[in-house]
């Protein structure tokens, strides 16, 4: 029997059998049969990550290229936002979390406030053009067929929109609970988006999204009465995968939570003003 997964089964890589054991050993990608319950685990191994062909070793290194160049493109983009004493965040969430109509809302409620948006969706320039009848200033960045903004993305979008001093950036990254958690931006805080109606078990199926934000708000409350939604299970959930995150109630809608939002913001923006 495996003694990392607990399975007896004999795994055929590159044309030879091997042991589960053998497989988990020498970090082979493998796929694990499915239980009784119909599970297929693909997330063993170093690399948390099974791709056909291709060892845990080399995943490693893929990875580890190409994060690398994006973590020194990132370094470059927060060089200049600490230069300017600007606060960005990177507004991470599924599809249809709200981001969009909570911003406008934030832009609203901001005033003259000097701020930007960078807005990355695949396709389209919808979001922007959203952005932009608030007053705001707003690059739009389509990815294509990417699934996430990268640092080079947004390092071209931020010399386009020629930041002010003392500003808010606020970076809306491709709705994606997956992919963005992993590339720094160069922003100063991941604050995720969850909506409501999107299920309370969400923080738990996608972990690594909540574990790397320093902020989650639980969106949408308005409409908690109408879809069952249980707030205390969503913030406990939250709080397992990141005991550490700090946890709004917010409804662009009605208001709700909004002040403590901007409070948030602020306090992000007069941190960094004094340390530029």
């Amino acid at each position: 029997m495996c003694t990392v997964c607990g399975c007896g089964d004999v795994v055929t890589l590159d044309g030879r059998k091997v042991s589960h054991d053998e497989a988990h050993r020498f970090g082979l990608a493998h796929h694990h049969p499915a239980p009784s319950g119909g599970l297929h685990h693909y997330g063993l191994g170093a690399a948390g990550v099974s791709v056909p062909g291709m060892s845990q070793a080399r995943l490693i290194e893929v990875e580890t290229s190409i994060l690398a160049k994006n973590d020194a493109l990132a370094a470059g983009n927060r060089q200049v936002l600490a230069g300017l004493g600007a606060f960005a965040v990177n507004l991470v969430s599924s599809p249809g979390s709200g981001k969009t109509t909570l911003l406008c809302k934030t832009i609203e409620a901001l005033g003259a406030a000097p701020l930007a948006v960078i807005e990355g969706d695949q396709q389209t320039d919808h979001d922007a053009a959203r952005i932009r009848a608030t007053g705001a200033r707003a690059v739009q960045v389509n990815t294509g067929k990417g699934c996430h903004l990268d640092a080079q993305m947004v390092g071209g979008a931020m010399a386009a929109l020629a930041l002010e001093p003392a500003s808010l950036l606020f970076i809306e990254n491709v709705g994606n609970l997956v992919c963005p958690a992993g590339f720094d931006l160069g922003e100063d805080a991941k604050v995720a988006i969850l909506s409501v109606t999107e299920g309370e078990d969400k923080p738990l199926k996608y972990p690594d999204m909540f574990t790397a934000a320093r902020l989650a708000i639980l969106n949408k409350t308005d409409l908690a009465p109408h879809c069952d939604a249980d707030l205390m299970a969503y913030e406990a959930n939250l709080k397992r995968v990141n005991p550490a995150l700090t946890v709004l109630r917010v409804s662009a809608r009605t208001g709700e939570g909004m002040e403590a939002w901007l409070a948030w913001l602020r306090a992000g923006l007069a941190a960094k003003t004094l340390g530029a």
